[in-house]
């Protein structure tokens, strides 16, 4: 579902993607490199493809680049598997922020930084307003917020398995449907594949 041309093309041309073009550059080993080189490295280096998926999760771009089927140009045998294909698309759609890894993800830079405000504010209360004898209250509060965030962000982390073993599983039963559709003459694929990214124009 991820229109490899277009891929190269952004890393080529979009700034978002400069940091992952200059892993390409050294790849390459060189500062000019066309769409077709930036395709033949992303093949034998899977890891660009990936840093570019990353990327856009993390600033809510999508890495499916298809469209919904438009069942109003579908014949009535064709219809309810078009309706199917768009209930997945915007189910991929919806849980694709969860193929981050964890470790990687906006939600447990969340969790750090809310404590790292916790532990600033303990600094506070003990030294600049002269709590010292409510320092073992306080801190047994810092405690306690570890532990809370520590049990959220493992119930997060089985949050991120579970859905990103949906998303791969729903992906694969998406795209064999897409090409039933095809096969059957409903839709051309190729019709589907969104090239340009309207928050990159």
């Amino acid at each position: 579902m991820i229109h490899l041309d277009r891929v190269a093309l952004e890393i080529k041309t979009v700034g978002l993607y400069d940091l992952i073009l200059q892993d390409v550059h050294r790849i390459a080993g060189k500062n000019r490199v066309s769409e077709d080189g930036i395709l033949e490295i992303m093949e034998r280096h899977p890891q660009i493809l990936q840093d570019y998926k990353q990327t856009n999760v993390e600033y809510n771009l999508s890495n499916i680049h298809l469209r919904d089927v438009e069942l109003n140009m579908l014949s009535e045998d064709c219809k309810e598997y078009g309706k199917k294909v768009n209930e997945n698309l915007a189910h991929l759609r919806e849980i694709e922020k969860y193929t981050l890894d964890f470790e990687q993800s906006s939600t447990l830079v969340i969790i750090f930084s809310i404590e790292f405000f916790v532990l600033f504010s303990v600094q506070y209360f003990i030294v600049l307003l002269d709590l010292k004898e409510w320092q073992l209250w306080i801190y047994g509060m810092f405690a306690m917020s570890i532990v809370v965030a520590w049990r959220y962000a493992r119930k997060m982390r089985k949050l991120y398995e579970k859905n990103s073993a949906i998303f791969e599983e729903k992906y694969i039963q998406t795209l064999e449907m897409i090409e039933t559709l095809d096969m059957q003459g409903c839709v051309k694929k190729s019709a589907l594949i969104i090239e340009e990214c309207e928050e990159h124009v």
